[in-house]
């Protein structure tokens, strides 16, 4: 009798909202790239609208859970581009809809400039979710790691306002819908790689 091939199970709930969260991340681009060419800014707000609100239920699982979980900071940002996305709605106003990715860099800039003044920065903390145990060289590299993306947003938030102004519709759509993202890519992948060939073998060398 020949033995029945088993397959890992797949847990299909946690594999959609995934696979959500995903989507919801890629509309950004697609917002600004495709949206600026087929609707007008006050669809455009709604969409924004809705995509903040979905992300952040989605990812707590619950509205009433991730409410509780905000800190002044979170409320703040969320505020302010909610406030963004519905007076563009409202207003049917482009350089409103321009403003938003100036204002989500803001937020960005916000949330990791402050993590600095406290007990742990923005990137430790997303390096704890993996590693609980971190090292004082490996907290003071995530430090610097989180000074480098404060710097990224600080500029962006600098041409993102230059481009809300004097950039063309095309111009803009494609900076904020592709240009900026394979910017943080290529952080992304620069920081990794700096890791794993330098900061990495000179830690383990001076240990």
């Amino acid at each position: 009798m020949k033995p029945v091939m088993s397959f890992p199970s797949v847990r299909w709930p946690a594999l959609c909202l995934a696979v959500l969260r995903a989507g919801l991340w890629l509309a950004y681009p697609l917002v600004y790239l495709v949206g600026t060419r087929v609707a007008s800014p006050r669809y455009l707000g709604v969409a924004l609208l809705s995509l903040l609100w979905l992300q952040r239920w989605l990812g707590a699982g619950s509205v009433a859970i991730l409410l509780r979980r905000l800190t002044s900071i979170d409320w703040t940002i969320l505020a302010m581009l909610t406030l963004c996305s519905a007076a563009t709605a409202l207003a049917d106003s482009e350089m409103l809809l321009r403003f938003y990715p100036v204002f989500v860099n803001v937020g960005l800039l916000l949330s990791f400039g402050l993590s600095l003044r406290g007990s742990a920065s923005m990137i430790e903390k997303f390096a704890r979710l993996r590693h609980p145990q971190l090292s004082e060289k490996a907290v003071a590299y995530t430090r610097r790691v989180t000074q480098v993306w404060c710097v990224f947003f600080a500029f962006n938030v600098a041409l993102s306002s230059y481009g809300a102004l004097f950039f063309q519709r095309d111009m803009w759509a494609l900076y904020n819908g592709f240009i900026v993202y394979v910017m943080v890519g290529t952080l992304i992948v620069g920081e990794l790689a700096w890791r794993h060939a330098v900061a990495r073998p000179h830690s383990t060398s001076a240990g």
